[in-house]
């Protein structure tokens, strides 16, 4: 384990910085911790946030030395991948909340049961559950 690390945070570089904060919004039932022009929080837990950028925003960051990121809008660059308490609550939220399902609620080989959502931008969000064979 590394001891020297306090918080993770994951930052989604996303097109509409406005449009991701309302759909992560309705998919975590937050309202964000941090909102400004340039960059959206969310605290998922004491040491693990989600922070939504805008693409223009990082681009200055990266200065030409990566591709731009504007060019992969709609390809999955990330997989979230939370595990919940109500795996079927979770479901019927990010239905209802406009997240593209991907794949339904099913127990996979690794012994999870998940299911999987796409974002506005292509990013993916895995819902699950251990079940008993996955501990």
């Amino acid at each position: 384990m590394i001891n020297h690390i306090r918080i993770t945070e994951t930052i989604l570089y996303v097109n509409d910085q406005e449009a991701s904060s309302r759909f992560y919004q309705r998919i975590f039932r937050a309202a964000p911790d941090l909102d400004v022009p340039g960059m959206t929080e969310f605290i998922l837990a004491d040491n693990c946030k989600i922070g939504i950028m805008p693409n223009k925003g990082i681009a200055k960051i990266l200065a030409g030395k990566t591709p731009d990121p504007d060019k992969g809008n709609g390809i999955p660059r990330c997989e979230l991948y939370l595990y919940v308490d109500n795996l079927q609550h979770e479901f019927d939220n990010a239905v209802k909340g406009g997240a593209e399902m991907i794949s339904p609620i099913l127990i996979r080989n690794w012994g999870d049961k998940v299911c999987y959502f796409a974002d506005p931008d292509g990013h993916i969000i895995a819902f699950a559950e251990k079940t008993e064979n996955g501990n």
